[in-house]
């Protein structure tokens, strides 16, 4: 199912959704008629997400979990199709990025950075692949960042991270275009959020992206005009 109509009625799932750009994404994806399933390890904060869905008048499942243990995505992934049905769009946002350079990085931290950024990429994908196999198709929007293709002192780590996601993006579209699914990813630059105020807290506010902005180009990238997209990851970036 090459989502024809856009989001409308089609059922999502958002990880990394209690706060920033996961936030941002599933409240444009209720606003645009889509049944939201939430994905997050705060559940007050994904319990504010779903309070903005539904207070636009759109339907939610916030279900507090961890994504990188497989219990919880099989959890999230049957719960999901309980309530909504099918699964025809999953945004794999949830992430880390911790700054600190290989002399100082503990390996509990690189864990940390490897099992949500990467681990969890692979067990959404892997729950829901079959889910929208069986469906006629969907797609996997993976977020990325332009880490991956600059990574400055500090971010070794999450830098290749992200680019394992874009080549793994690469890969499950490669896989995914036999059963219509659709794989692309989104790396975008600064973004106005807790987690890079919480690490640079004096970037310069006219250089980051909103959360919103991000959001919005997600939604574009789900339209009909798109619809033949996948296997790209594209960024999106203040100049």
């Amino acid at each position: 199912m090459e989502l024809p109509g856009g989001l409308k009625g089609k059922t999502a799932i958002v990880t990394g959704a209690g706060r920033g750009i996961g936030r941002a994404i599933a409240r444009r994806f209720g606003a645009a008629g889509a049944k939201v399933a939430l994905a997050s390890r705060s559940a007050d904060q994904l319990d504010e997400t779903r309070r903005l869905i539904e207070r636009g008048g759109g339907r939610v499942l916030a279900l507090p979990s961890d994504v990188s243990k497989a219990e919880d995505v099989e959890r999230l992934v049957s719960e999901t199709q309980s309530r909504f049905g099918g699964i025809d769009v999953l945004v794999n946002n949830a992430g880390t990025a911790p700054l600190a350079t290989i002399d100082l990085m503990e390996p509990h931290v690189f864990d940390k950075i490897i099992a949500t950024n990467v681990r969890t990429v692979y067990l959404c994908s892997r729950g829901v692949w079959q889910v929208m196999a069986i469906g006629g198709g969907g797609a996997i929007v993976n977020i990325s960042s332009v880490s991956a293709y600059d990574p400055f002192p500090g971010f070794a780590a999450y830098g290749a991270a992200k680019a394992f996601v874009n080549t793994y993006t690469k890969a499950l579209a490669t896989e995914g275009k036999s059963c219509g699914i659709r794989v692309f990813g989104v790396a975008p630059g600064a973004v106005e959020t807790d987690m890079l105020r919480g690490t640079f807290p004096d970037f310069p506010a006219d250089e980051t992206l909103e959360p919103d902005d991000v959001a919005a180009f997600v939604e574009t990238l789900l339209s009909p005009g798109c619809r033949h997209i996948s296997g790209e990851t594209i960024v999106i970036k203040k100049a």
